[in-house]
């Protein structure tokens, strides 16, 4: 481990399948039928792995993590293992599953949702019925003590739609939010920079009693230079300079491709170098912050502050909340 390794509890992300029933515009996993699915065995082999590096808290993605068949076993594999499991759902399945999860363990579920209402959200998710089955989801996970939140993302499509989903949001129970920038491998243009400002600032700089307060960074930046980046150049908000700090935070498993990643955004931003990140097993054994990993996190600790260009508003919110403040209140990234 780093000299700068911290004490702070770390987050393990593993994407426990690629396959989805979503017909997202802006995802590569729409509608797969991947057969690939994260094994109880692997997670068993994983879990002494993970305390042993620390990690207290454990998110399932996918993919749509409810299809896979194994989904509440595995929460309650971890949950018994010490962990606060989390995993990020586009809803469909969660009003028939989330008692099972409550059940099993599960501490906070995330439920993407883009729209103010079904006649936009199931529109730009391309699969009628997703709105209404993830509010319902949402509240019933409130009721049974699971912490909701909601993850929407933002482009030129729908972000005046942003004022009116936090009412919706905030009148469901829902407690945490993210909007993250749309990201597309093409720039994206809007027409009038200064009117997603004034739709989009009032949210942010609200208090918490006039409903959900966005977490993170604006989605946009904020600061001008950020602002600039983002309209004129498509790249939303990193982490600030000097260091990112969520590197010494996260670990990110790709199931699938056997790979570990320093944030759950690199894997999906990767070119055509190679893999990138580093292996999960070596020799045969499941390993966790391997010399190659360490080498991967240290890369991305001193460069992502400069080359990354597909952050989440939530994990540049935490590296500089570290950097400000040293801890991070549990389950902001």
């Amino acid at each position: 481990m780093s000299a700068t390794t911290p004490t702070r509890a770390r987050y393990l992300f593993i994407r426990i399948l690629e396959a989805c029933n979503a017909d997202c515009f802006m995802c590569d996993f729409a509608l797969s039928r991947d057969t690939f699915r994260f094994s109880r065995s692997d997670f068993a082999e994983l879990l002494p792995q993970a305390r042993a590096a620390g990690v207290g808290y454990v998110r399932f993605t996918g993919g749509e993590p409810l299809m896979h068949p194994d989904v509440v076993e595995l929460v309650r594999a971890g949950a018994g293992a010490g962990m606060r499991m989390s995993l990020i759902t586009n809803g469909s399945m969660l009003p028939k599953l989330v008692k099972d999860l409550a059940a099993a363990g599960l501490a906070q579920v995330i439920v993407s949702l883009d729209g103010a209402s079904a006649a936009t959200h199931d529109t730009y998710r391309r699969s009628p019925g997703m709105f209404d089955a993830g509010l319902r989801g949402l509240r019933l996970a409130d009721e049974l003590g699971v912490l909701p939140r909601v993850n929407t993302v933002v482009g030129p499509h729908n972000y005046t739609e942003m004022p009116e989903l936090r009412r919706v949001l905030t009148e469901a129970g829902v407690r945490q939010w993210e909007l993250s920038a749309l990201k597309l491998d093409r720039s994206i243009r809007y027409p009038d920079p200064d009117h997603v400002r004034a739709v989009c600032d009032p949210l942010y700089t609200a208090g918490p009693q006039s409903g959900l307060v966005p977490m993170g960074k604006r989605f946009y930046g904020d600061t001008p230079e950020e602002q600039w980046r983002y309209f004129e150049e498509s790249t939303p908000p990193r982490a600030s300079l000097p260091l990112c700090h969520v590197t010494d935070d996260v670990i990110y498993i790709d199931g699938r491709r056997g790979r570990m990643h320093a944030c759950s955004c690199i894997p999906h931003r990767e070119d055509a170098d190679g893999p990138g990140g580093a292996p999960i097993r070596e020799n045969g054994a499941l390993l966790l912050d391997t010399p190659a990993f360490r080498e991967h996190v240290d890369h991305f600790r001193e460069q992502g502050p400069r080359v990354c260009s597909g952050c989440s508003t939530t994990a540049a919110g935490y590296s500089d909340d570290v950097a400000r403040l040293g801890e991070v209140e549990p389950w902001r990234y």
